[in-house]
């Protein structure tokens, strides 16, 4: 999941080779999900998403994408110090989808990376009963890795893409018989 929707952003890029890394490690079938391109409105359900009673087409739309994930990896900046406002929008619009569900996290920023954002994600993904990697992807200095439109990775950080690849394989397995078991 692209979490970025700014018109000029680092996310495209660094979630197109992310996607390229998980289709490369083969564990999963790979979905892209572009929050940009989702365009949920603000939270304009009448009711509370634990309730599941969804009045609207793109958020009946939206509860699929997610229902039908067994794991996910978020591709985020981060913007002040947190994660941005679209990603907790998508993910505030839903509740019970979310569920015994490993996510691993991909960021972006400056100096730090995201890790500031990573750190403020983990309680919201926690309370819904997803299961964060302990291992990550950091990408600090976002900006000198962009070149024409792509993202250029370096060794580490495609080892890093592989370990944290390999945690959402084993989390997955783990947590199935829970989401079943729902």
């Amino acid at each position: 999941m692209i979490a970025s929707t700014r018109p000029v952003r680092a996310g495209e890029a660094v979630g197109r080779w992310f996607e390229h890394e998980a289709r490369r490690h083969g564990g999963f079938e790979v979905e892209v999900v572009d929050l940009a391109r989702l365009a949920l409105p603000l939270l304009d359900e009448p009711h509370h998403p634990r309730l599941a009673r969804y009045q609207h087409e793109h958020t009946r739309r939206w509860s699929e994408i997610v229902s039908r994930a067994d794991a996910f990896a978020f591709v985020h900046p981060e913007y002040n110090h947190s994660f941005t406002a679209p990603l907790k929008n998508a993910i505030d619009f839903l509740h019970h989808e979310w569920a015994y569900k490993p996510v691993g996290l991909v960021s972006y920023g400056g100096v730090a990376g995201g890790t500031r954002a990573v750190q403020a994600l983990k309680p919201v993904l926690v309370v819904l009963r997803m299961a964060p990697a302990s291992t990550g992807v950091i990408i600090p200095f976002v900006s000198e890795r962009i070149e024409e439109g792509g993202f250029r990775a370096s060794e580490e950080l495609e080892q890093a893409a592989a370990q944290m690849l390999d945690e959402l394989c084993e989390l997955e397995r783990a947590l199935r018989g829970l989401r079943r078991a729902r």
